[in-house]
């Protein structure tokens, strides 16, 4: 195997070893992303000359001192294009923001650089990063690495396709509607949306949206790290789990060690289907392979669970996501839908949209007080169970309808025809309550595309979703490699 498509791992360690320079597996990327990428479109902004810079500093680095310049020295990655990059493009695929050089680093963006990665460059999204598929008029469309007519997922779709296509061992992705974790399904890579309270695990300034320059971001946006393996996934996270840099001076981030290590140990829960949303006999059938191998394997397996009403938090989610999706809307377009809101029925199809975007401030604290009663439920349910395995998608990567407009999107399940938003009820779970959740690619369907499993945590509990997973991974199928090239 090319050093580039081995785990990031191993790249680190020929690195720290003098094995091979940070320039050479440069190099190696920048053919391969030249070979791979235009039948993708993952990475969309390249930065061959700033990449080529970091790398020789690096080296020089090493060879005069001794020491590496951190965790991730010398490592050629990708940033996604929503995350802001000091000096390099950043669009969020707007056009508006075609033009847009940051003149600072989003606060992750700044913790990769001081771990010593090099930026090669940026992956796509949607505009704004409003869609979960991934296109948009800057840059087109991002296909699925295994299928050019299956989508890629958004709003991380140019992630996780080039983490499943080699063009890069590591990423960072956004997750607020399962932003990250639906590509990650999709493109058959593993994927952590960490934990958010107070504040986020994985400092989140600097993420578009909201607009550049602005400070804060929603309050349910959560960042977390792609990769091929758990083990990389863990390492990222080692380099990313940090306070935002106004903390820095008090605050750390010391995520906890899983107690136990054996998957015989654990308490298990398994949310297999749901009629809020149900999946195909794919994904039921994965689902039943999680139940027999960590039955099989001494696990208390509780296959009845259900920690909160499905219906409840999905709705609970809408609200709290359209209401914190206003916050940068121009005043005349927020007054619009103030009007908007004021004449529409209860049982229009687009209240709960326009009503929500509208709220009072009282109202956004009832559905606030909701949302803690929400978290003190699955806190409950975790003082019996250690984790939960629910689907992370109703079906595999579903055919691309970037040029249908929305409101005639669908998605089939079973031949069933349902709506196109239910490919994130299951990751949503997560999202509301800020949550811990671990998407892991394992088997396929007939037609040779990945399936994955959701395993989701207690508040803080990172470092268990990565180690059930790692676990279960190994019992269960293991998920297919995409046809892209190899050298």
């Amino acid at each position: 195997m090319p050093l580039h498509l081995a785990p990031a791992r191993d790249q680190l360690a020929a690195l720290r070893s003098g094995r091979i320079g940070s320039r050479e597996l440069l190099e190696q990327y920048l053919r391969h992303i030249a070979r791979t990428n235009p039948g993708l479109n993952a990475v969309v902004t390249l930065d061959a000359r700033g990449a080529r810079a970091a790398a020789d500093r690096a080296d020089r680095h090493l060879a005069r001192t001794g020491r590496t310049l951190g965790p991730l020295h010398g490592l050629p990655m990708t940033v996604k294009d929503a995350l802001e990059t000091k000096g390099l493009r950043t669009t969020c695929g707007s056009p508006d923001l075609a033009d847009h050089v940051p003149d600072t680093d989003a606060d992750v963006v700044a913790l990769l650089r001081a771990a010593g990665a090099v930026l090669i460059g940026k992956t796509n999204v949607p505009v704004l990063c409003q869609d979960i598929q991934t296109g948009n008029p800057v840059f087109g469309r991002t296909l699925n690495p295994y299928a050019g007519d299956r989508t890629a997922g958004g709003s991380s779709g140019g992630p996780a396709a080039a983490v499943a296509a080699g063009l890069t061992a590591l990423e960072v992705g956004s997750d607020l509607g399962g932003s990250l974790r639906l590509p990650a399904a999709y493109c058959g890579v593993w994927a952590l949306r960490t934990s958010r309270g107070a504040s986020p695990v994985v400092p989140t300034r600097g993420h578009i949206p909201r607009p550049p320059g602005w400070l804060t971001s929603s309050d349910m946006l959560a960042l977390g790290p792609i990769a091929r393996s758990a083990g990389d996934l863990g390492l990222l996270l080692d380099v990313i789990a940090a306070p935002a840099p106004a903390d820095g001076a008090a605050w750390t981030v010391s995520l906890p060690a899983p107690d136990r290590t054996e998957l015989g140990a654990y308490r298990i829960g398994v949310w297999a289907d749901d009629p809020r949303c149900r999946v195909d006999a794919a994904t039921r059938d994965l689902l039943g392979q999680v139940v027999a191998v960590a039955t099989k394997a001494g696990a208390t397996v509780d296959g009845t669970t259900r920690p909160v009403d499905f219906a409840a938090s999905d709705t609970l989610f809408q609200r709290l996501m359209y209401a914190t999706s206003a916050a940068s809307a121009t005043d005349e377009a927020f007054a619009a839908e103030v009007k908007a809101a004021d004449g529409v029925s209860a049982d229009d199809p687009g209240a709960l949209y326009l009503r929500s975007r509208t709220m009072r401030h009282r109202d956004w604290a009832r559905a606030d007080e909701e949302r803690q009663r929400l978290r003190a439920a699955w806190a409950a349910y975790f003082e019996d169970h250690d984790v939960l395995v629910t689907p992370a998608a109703p079906t595999a990567a579903v055919p691309d309808q970037t040029s249908v407009p929305v409101p005639q999107r669908y998605i089939t399940v079973d031949g069933e025809r349902r709506p196109y938003f239910d490919q994130t009820a299951w990751v949503n779970l997560a999202g509301p309550v800020g949550l811990p959740a671990l998407v892991l690619p394992a088997g396929r369907t007939d037609e040779g595309l990945p399936l994955s499993v959701q395993v989701i945590g207690p508040y803080l509990a990172e470092r268990t979703v990565l180690a059930v997973g790692e676990m279960l991974a190994r019992l269960l199928p293991a998920a297919p490699l995409p046809p892209v090239p190899a050298g």
